[in-house]
């Protein structure tokens, strides 16, 4: 008899464990939404009262400070596996950010002549 109550007490445990991972994911998406839908409606409220100031988004500078963030941890992240674990399948946890942190600083120096050619016939 003690024997079924603690297998139902486990069981029991066993539910709730399960559920809160579902139930913190659901809380954060609703927040996520309501974030997103009074932000929108901010930027109409703004636009409609002709107040709103777009955003100036450099993609070439993020494209350079996420090139190095990602090429940086990348190269760790290969490196520490390579000592620990040799090579496997795991190194490409550490190569795929390198692969496209060296993506985006290829994109950033690629495109810096043109860029130069653009600001120098617009001064």
């Amino acid at each position: 008899m003690i024997e079924e109550s603690s297998d139902h007490i486990l069981a029991a445990a066993q539910v709730i464990i399960a559920i809160i991972p579902i139930v913190g994911i659901v809380m954060g998406a609703v927040v996520i939404f309501f974030y997103r839908l009074w932000r929108h409606r901010e930027i109409v409220r703004q636009i409609e009262t002709g107040v709103y100031i777009q955003p100036v988004f450099d993609l070439y500078l993020f494209s350079l400070l996420a090139g190095f963030l990602l090429t940086g941890i990348g190269l760790v992240l290969s490196l520490l596996v390579l000592f620990i674990e040799g090579l496997s399948y795991s190194l490409l946890g550490g190569l795929i950010p390198f692969a496209i942190g060296g993506s985006l600083l290829a994109f950033y120096f690629i495109t810096r002549p043109a860029r130069k050619a653009v600001e120098s016939t617009a001064k």
